[in-house]
Parts: C-alpha cells; sequence; structure tokens
C-alpha cells in the first residue's frame, strides 16, 4: 500500500519538475492605462472611476487594479479630486 503512494508520487511525468501544488504560477497583469493609448483618466467620469474604487469608497491597490505605478498615483489624484467636488462618496453606509 504504501509502495503504491510513492510510486504515485515518484512518476509524476506530465508535470513541471518544479511543480509544487501549494504555489501556482500568476500571470501578471498589465496595466489597462498603459495598454490602450488613447484612454484617458478623467475625475468627472464616475464610471470610469468606479473601477477603481470598492463598494466602500475605498481605492483598490494595485495588486488589484493591475495598473503601474505611474498611473496607479494618477487613479488617486482622480479620486481624490472627484471626491473633493463631491462626484464620489467618501464613504458608503
Amino acid at each position: 500500500m504504501a509502495d503504491k503512494k510513492n510510486n504515485k508520487r515518484n512518476n509524476r511525468n506530465d508535470q513541471d519538475e518544479d511543480f509544487n501544488p501549494r504555489f501556482r504560477k500568476v500571470r501578471k497583469k498589465v496595466c489597462a492605462l498603459c495598454k490602450d493609448e488613447n484612454f484617458e483618466l478623467d475625475y468627472k467620469n464616475i464610471e470610469q472611476l468606479r473601477k477603481f474604487i470598492n463598494e466602500k469608497g475605498k481605492i483598490l491597490p494595485r495588486r488589484a487594479t493591475g495598473a503601474c505605478a505611474k498611473h496607479q498615483r494618477a487613479i488617486t489624484t482622480a479620486v481624490k479630486r472627484a471626491r473633493h467636488i463631491a462626484i464620489v462618496p467618501y464613504t458608503q453606509d
């Protein structure tokens, strides 16, 4: 019985040698703002900003939006400007 388990573990011909079931390879996100050259971030466009804030009104981090550092700063500035002129609320109840 134990020989069958060991044999099963050692004969992985269809998988890579560095395969680890706990970790899987994650595809790197591409910045949507860099990808589309015609895309311009506007603080007055609410629908555009909704992609970058969660349901509570918080700004999503880079790992969630997939934006590069340059565009994440632009997103933050746009959301803060929209909050300041009361287009986007600071918090949701």
